[in-house]
């Protein structure tokens, strides 16, 4: 069964860590909630999530991908976590998939593992920097080991495209008939 950690920041987007999280343990993956630094992680909107775990705990070679929430307040916890920074370029090293949303592209970015091509909230593509890579086309942008996607919209999406990716196209279509995402 495949691993995915998803850490969560205060200020995280929740529609985004929710969706997320319910699509791939639908689909069969194992998620892990890692809160940075606190148990009960509170989002952008007030929402509380109490985590699985603590990041401090979470290890790489456990894990098949680290998905990041977006949120800016969460993204830039997760931007300044060297915990979390240090998880990503391991993951990156190991050549495990490595997937973020929304704003939190800029996290991959401060880590030094965004891929080329990528996509994000709009905006958020103006802290990033890579201009040339960037799209505004796609719900979700893969390249190489690294996914990335827009915004609390695209999340269900994300998480299909994970399920794809980790468990197989079988599963993903069943579930994509499922949750009545025809639209992904």
């Amino acid at each position: 069964m495949a691993k995915v950690c998803v850490p969560l920041a205060a200020g995280f987007e929740e529609m985004e860590a929710v969706a997320l999280i319910d699509v791939m343990r639908r689909g069969g993956i194992e998620v892990v909630v890692a809160g940075v630094g606190e148990e009960l992680v509170t989002g952008a909107n007030g929402i509380t999530v109490k985590a699985d775990t603590d990041i401090k705990y979470v290890v790489a070679d456990e894990l098949d991908m680290v998905v990041l929430p977006g949120g800016w307040g969460g993204t830039h916890v997760l931007a300044e976590n060297e915990t979390v920074q240090e998880l990503l370029r391991t993951m990156k090293a190991k050549e495990k998939m490595i997937g973020a949303i929304c704003a939190a592209p800029f996290a991959l970015k401060t880590a030094g593992v965004l891929g080329e091509h990528y996509t994000c909230y709009p905006s958020v593509e103006e802290q990033i920097g890579n201009l040339e890579g960037y799209t505004d086309r796609q719900k979700v942008v893969v390249d190489g080991t690294v996914m990335t996607s827009r915004g609390p919209g695209t999340a269900i999406c994300f998480g299909l495209e994970i399920v794809r990716k980790l468990v197989g196209e079988e599963t993903y279509e069943a579930l994509k008939e499922g949750l009545l995402a025809d639209y992904c």
